[in-house]
């Protein structure tokens, strides 16, 4: 198929078999599994997956791509979703869903937020993103990449960068590097966020002005005595917290306003 990509779509397509073979293998697709593709574009990973899998859902926005996938591929084997990834309702699919794609750079952050919200229904996720992303999500506290992302995804999912992939394994070669990561829902964590707006708010105002201290960009949230009784150091920033002292923060927040409205 002669398709342009468009640049609206985020459109870079993936042609290196030799990175299509090792994600393959990464996400070890068994006949039974329950597969959901986000973007498919010209079908680099979806032909692989379809020969290995008993059914396959992909969710494609382009109209052009929708009826190429619809002309090459075996309509039994195939349900096309010709939506936005952003508005699907993931539930209507069913439970230990395996999302999987080559995640358009241009709204992969909002995308990975849109799809924690599903993170109950989901077994894993295996999706390429610019490489700077993925060195956030991943990152550890106290380092330069670390931030709201990196706290928000790292609450729900356990991360794991697992291959980088050169521009050049691309058409168009895009202007960065990417990276493909593997996103483990956490179904069972330790410490569970009593308010989860709260908690987003904080993490969000903590990182607003990261060269602050968490006694002025938490000011609205925290006095000097909540610190202590958190003991945190309020001349900290935002990038020193765990994601434990953010769940810590948030609930602690929650606690007391219920009980003030007692």
């Amino acid at each position: 198929m002669a398709h342009k990509a468009r640049k609206r779509f985020g459109q870079n397509f993936l042609i290196d078999q030799q990175v299509i073979s090792e994600i393959i293998e990464y996400i070890h697709p068994l006949s039974e599994d329950r597969i959901v593709e986000i973007g498919p574009g010209l079908g680099a990973l979806t032909k692989p997956l379809i020969s290995k899998l008993n059914h396959l859902n992909v969710i494609e926005l382009d109209r052009d791509i929708v009826a190429h996938l619809k002309s090459e591929l075996p309509a039994n084997k195939l349900t096309i979703y010709a939506a936005d990834a952003m508005k699907f309702d993931f539930s209507k699919l069913g439970k230990n869903l395996r999302i999987v794609g080559n995640l358009p750079y241009n709204i992969s952050t909002p995308l990975l937020f849109y799809l924690s919200d599903f993170s109950a229904l989901i077994q894993d996720i295996h999706v390429m993103l610019q490489k700077e992303v993925v060195d956030r999500m991943v990152a550890n506290p106290s380092t330069t990449d670390y931030g709201r992302l990196s706290v928000m995804l790292q609450y729900r999912f356990d991360m794991e960068r697992l291959l980088t992939v050169s521009a050049e394994s691309f058409r168009p070669m895009p202007k960065v590097q990417s990276a493909i990561v593997c996103m483990t829902p956490l179904h069972h964590r330790t410490q569970i966020v009593l308010d989860e707006t709260l908690f987003s708010r904080i993490v969000a105002a903590a990182f607003s002005q990261r060269r602050k201290t968490l006694r002025n960009t938490l000011s609205a949230f925290l006095k000097q005595e909540d610190f202590q009784h958190l003991s945190i150091d309020s001349q900290l920033r935002a990038e020193n917290l765990t994601v434990e002292q953010f769940i810590k923060v948030s609930n602690h927040i929650t606690v007391r306003q219920n009980t003030i409205h007692r």
